[in-house]
């Protein structure tokens, strides 16, 4: 059927709702948007099912969701049978539009099949569903979210018994069954009423708390100075508010105000242009608040609540934003310094990051005889690394972190956790400011030690089915253009894990590492329209990294 064909049967078709018809008819003459919108149904990338709130097979909307989720219903009855639906499915969601009902036509719909579902009274953060999943004993875990994409955006991430997210092979299987789905009238729904569907009291969230709790690692300093220290948090509209405050204010940091522009949910995120902490202007308002009380620290987290940004003073007492390969590499050298006397006791301890990820981490990780790994892009394969050490009782999990402000510290959970990051960058703040220093001095400690290191992202949108074939020219482009130097340095060895290199799977990504350290990989996004390009330098002198970085910068985006 041609996606003329399938416009038409969505605009005539009475099954589906009078709003999703008049807004397929308001484009009738459209036909660019029309192929857009049914061109093609959405996808898993590495975060899920994402896409533009709206009517048609590749936008998310209630059709879509039910079609999503009947494949993963059938999915758990062919692999799990009774077992499966039994076990159950939890299903969380973030402030954005549409989640809420999302959310409940994903229980109505897993409960039209015979499986048991649980949903939360109002929205809940990403790594409570994860830490959900293992603690009700479910089979799968489903978030509704777009992370930090516009206001336009939600998404259906899918998490399995393990906690993490589904990984590619179970993401594929799932998306075969979704496939055979032809006709979204065939898929079953019930009330909200059906007995199938549990409403969770706060226990869960008790229980996640106490969890995060445990990770705390110097209580002693949190008593010294957590009442004195200041701290700015803000939750950017979406899920982080109550859990982190509670986390925050129960192990002792009692200093904690709140940016209260940005302190409840808003669909709308009005007050940011993204509400993704990646960005500093998300921090414009609490930076104002901070130069008024001169708060030492100030934590932002993203709609649900997995990513978190941080802004510290500078040795000029400026606020700046620190990046993601910069908190991870503290938090490593932190959580390692601390536990040093543990690791003597554990077996093979490891940290796990990415494979676009600083390699400071790394280096600080060796200098305490601490294994490190690396990943695919997306937690999903850091998760499922907790897992296989869990299985092969073969490693100890430290902490997992990525580039993209996202870090997990213990196994509570197994996806990245903004709530477990918020305290132990706390912590952290705690541990310097006890010092009569920043966390930004800390991180200038680190390059003093280990080397000065440092990277950037450079984004390209392209949108729509044009956008899309323009990013795979690209990576074409790249991948058969035979570079043998960027920026002057010897290309010392090129990285095609489309190739299935270093045991880990098939993806489209290139990394190119040079003679000197440095390296530049390019991927397109797996949940934005997107082409990425990432470059990492190294060298003791901070005025020679920064320059080479850039030159490196300005060659691979002239190409």
């Amino acid at each position: 059927m041609s996606y003329i064909d399938v416009y038409k049967n969505w605009t005539n078709n009475e099954y589906f709702d009078k709003k999703t018809r008049e807004e397929l008819i308001n484009i009738k003459n459209d036909e660019k948007e029309i192929k857009d919108r049914f061109y093609k149904n959405l996808e898993f990338g590495t975060g899920g099912l994402r896409g533009v709130i709206g009517a048609g097979t590749n936008r998310i909307n209630i059709y879509t969701i039910r079609r999503a989720t009947f494949g993963l219903a059938n999915y758990i009855i062919n692999k799990c049978g009774e077992e499966g639906k039994q076990k159950g499915v939890v299903i969380a969601h973030d402030s954005r539009f549409m989640s809420r009902e999302f959310c409940l036509e994903t229980a109505k719909t897993l409960a039209a099949c015979g499986i048991k579902a649980y949903i939360y009274n109002d929205l809940r953060t990403t790594p409570e569903l994860s830490f959900a999943v293992r603690h009700l004993g479910c089979i799968a875990g489903v978030v509704i979210t777009a992370s930090h994409n516009p206001p336009e955006y939600n998404g259906y991430k899918v998490y399995w018994s393990d906690g993490g997210q589904v990984c590619p092979k179970v993401a594929e299987e799932i998306i075969t069954e979704v496939n055979k789905i032809e006709n979204y009238e065939s898929i079953p729904t019930t009330e909200e009423t059906n007995k199938l569907i549990t409403l969770l009291d706060d226990s869960v969230d008790t229980a996640f708390i106490e969890a995060v709790k445990k990770q705390v690692i110097r209580q002693d300093i949190i008593n010294k100075v957590g009442k004195e220290m200041k701290i700015i948090f803000t939750p950017i509209h979406g899920t982080g508010n109550l859990p982190i405050r509670r986390a925050l204010k129960e192990v002792g940091f009692e200093n904690v105000e709140v940016v209260k522009e940005q302190e409840l949910p808003d669909s709308n995120f009005s007050t940011v242009e993204y509400p993704n902490p990646e960005e500093k202007a998300v921090f414009d308002i609490a930076i104002e608040m901070a130069k008024e009380n001169g708060a030492d620290l100030i934590i932002g987290t993203d709609p649900d609540c997995d990513r978190v940004g941080l802004v510290v003073k500078d040795t000029e007492g400026e606020y700046v934003v620190l990046n993601g390969n910069q908190v991870g590499s503290l938090l490593v050298d932190y959580v390692l310094t601390q536990r040093k006397d543990e690791l003597k006791d554990m077996k093979n301890p490891s940290i796990v990051k990415t494979i676009v990820t600083s390699e400071l981490g790394a280096v600080i990780a060796k200098s305490f005889g601490v294994d490190c790994l690396n990943t695919l892009t997306g937690f999903k394969f850091i998760g499922e690394k907790i897992n296989e050490f869990e299985i092969n009782q073969d490693r100890t999990f430290i902490m997992g972190y990525e580039e993209s402000y996202g870090y997990l510290i213990g196994t509570h959970a197994r996806d990245k956790d903004g709530v477990v990051s918020s305290l132990l960058i706390s912590e952290m703040a705690a541990f310097y400011y006890d010092k009569g220093m920043t966390l930004y001095e800390g991180l200038q400690e680190v390059y003093k030690k280990y080397g000065y290191y440092k990277e950037e992202l450079v984004s390209m949108t392209l949108k729509g089915i044009d956008g899309m074939e323009k990013i795979q020219s690209m990576m074409a482009n790249f991948r058969n253009s035979n570079i043998e130097k960027i920026a002057n340095i010897k290309v010392e060895k090129l990285n095609d894990y489309k190739l299935g290199i270093d045991n880990l799977p098939n993806s489209d990504v290139l990394k190119f590492i040079l003679e000197n350290g440095s390296w530049v990989a390019v991927r397109p996004s797996g949940t934005e329209p997107k082409i990425k390009f990432y470059f990492g330098c190294n060298g003791r002198k901070k005025v020679e990294v920064d320059n080479k970085l850039q030159e490196m910068v300005k060659e691979i985006t002239t190409l």
